[in-house]
């Protein structure tokens, strides 16, 4: 596993309130649908770009990423100096400490050196490595130069708290949108606090696309310009590698109540299967991102399913 492919900078302070006396440290804030909490200062705010905090002047994030409880084994044996140099972490210390009561964590300090633009300053960087019998936490701190002292930023880490799994309906409630028609789909997953996974049938898993799935994800990043936006939908999907062989049969942009879509229909092959299916992409623009919806059906079940896919988006809020 390579670390910048599932992590982001990031980084925070530390707060702590007195009561009756006494420091008593105040309530951990969790991300959205995050089973891990920190205590965040007054200038750190939940993102909405990724699973964490964000410093609202900038500078310093937190991030967090969470993996199956078997994961932390192969991690903490893969996370040695040079892998992590290979990266551009260049590691000065690393230790094994208890967090969050009694569980094992392995914390890694050092330094990122920034090459582009030239001149820019090195960024600290922290990592903290969870292994809680549930959940495998990987935990990144990162500030530009006085954005945040070593002191604070290792009090964030080690003041880390963990929470109980959280219900399938409590993930979806979680989410930064709602839909309002499921059209009889149901989900069965939550990924990465901003994607669902839903499917029309009675089965919880989907093998070999028995079921129409429909995912939906929401992105807060820059949207492309109108210009931009056919090939920038047709690129994502040609992205997706579980299909392949795909064959265009409609890419239009349109207006609809005010906001501006993209909707892509194709043909294609499912890739461990190669079972013909039917693609249906819709790409909801907004001014800081878009949401993108995913529907599969094979091809044989196109009719009965393309509208129903179309009425779920046509239904979806963002919070």
């Amino acid at each position: 596993m390579r670390l910048r492919d599932c992590l982001r900078p990031c980084a925070a302070l530390v707060l702590s309130v007195g009561l009756a006396g006494a420091a008593v440290a105040a309530e951990p804030v969790f991300p959205p649908s995050s089973r891990f909490g920190f205590t965040p200062p007054a200038d750190m705010v939940p993102s909405k770009r990724f699973s964490g905090f964000e410093r609202i002047e900038g500078g310093a994030t937190v991030s967090v990423v969470e993996l199956p409880p078997a994961a932390f084994v192969d991690l903490e044996k893969n996370f040695t100096d040079e892998n992590l140099k290979s990266q551009g972490f260049i590691v000065s210390n690393r230790e094994a400490i208890k967090v969050a009561g009694d569980v094992d964590a392995v914390l890694f300090a050092g330094e990122q050196p920034v090459t582009e633009p030239p001149g820019s300053p090195t960024i600290k960087k922290w990592l903290l490595l969870v292994g809680e019998p549930t959940v495998t936490g990987i935990i990144i701190a990162q500030s530009v130069p006085d954005a945040a002292t070593d002191e604070t930023m290792r009090g964030m880490l080690t003041g880390v708290r963990i929470r109980p799994a959280l219900t399938l309906d409590e993930l979806v409630a979680a989410l930064p949108f709602r839909v309002g028609n499921m059209a009889g789909f149901h989900p069965v997953r939550v990924l990465a606090g901003n994607s669902m996974l839903m499917t029309l049938g009675p089965k919880e898993e989907v093998n070999n696309l028995d079921q129409p799935i429909l995912v939906l994800a929401q992105a807060i990043q820059p949207p492309p310009t109108a210009e931009q936006r056919d090939a920038f939908a047709k690129a994502a999907l040609y992205s997706n590698q579980t299909m392949k062989d795909f064959v265009i049969e409609r890419s239009q942009s349109y207006r609809q109540n005010g906001v501006d879509w993209h909707e892509i229909v194709a043909r294609a092959r499912d890739l461990p299967t190669d079972i013909p299916v039917v693609v249906s992409q819709t790409i909801r623009f907004a001014p800081d991102g878009y949401l993108r919806a995913v529907g599969v059906v094979r091809a044989e079940q196109r009719d009965a399913t393309l509208s129903r896919f179309r009425d779920v988006v046509d239904s979806v809020q963002i919070r």
